[in-house]
Parts: C-alpha cells; structure tokens; sequence
C-alpha cells in the first residue's frame, strides 16, 4: 500500500503542476487549447487528489504517523511540489 501511496503522491504533484501550467502558460497564449485540456487534466488531478487523501488515512496507522504528521501530509495535497517533500520525508518504505 506504501508503494501506492509514493506514487499516487508523485503523479498527483505532477498532475498539479500540469494543471498550473495550463492554466498560466496555455490559456493566456491558445484559449482554445486550454479549455480541450482543462477537462482530462482537472479530471485526472481531481481524482488522484481524492485517491491521495484516502490513501493517507489507509496507511496512517503502518507508518505510525500522529495526529500532526497526518495533518502536514494533509496539508500537502494543496501546495505545489509539496506531495514530493512528503512521499521523500514522511513515508517510509515497509
């Protein structure tokens, strides 16, 4: 479950990332290929959001996280390149 969670970390980021990019770099510059991206971008990232914050519960207890260490894994869904800090500082590999 660990090496689930790493990844889903990982690809979450980077689908945040990819979601900024349209949004500041292709919207100003090609409307019309902004919105043909927004959907399967803001999709994908919306899903790999939801599987990020369930699968932190699930494998809270494995990697004997407290109550704040849970809350700054949390927290790091909603800042950029924060889901790489987290996968590299907080989870250990089982």
């Amino acid at each position: 479950m660990v090496k689930i969670f790493k990844t889903v970390a990982i690809l979450e980021g980077i689908s945040y990332l990819a979601l900024f990019t349209n949004m500041l770099l292709v919207k100003p510059n090609n409307p019309d290929l902004y919105h043909q991206l927004l959907y399967p971008i803001g999709m994908s990232h919306g899903l790999l959001f939801i599987g990020y914050i369930v699968l932190a519960f699930v494998i809270t207890k494995s990697q004997k996280w407290d109550i704040i260490k849970l809350g700054i894994v949390l927290l790091a869904s909603l800042l950029p390149f924060a889901t790489f800090f987290v996968e590299r500082k907080y989870v250990k590999n089982d």
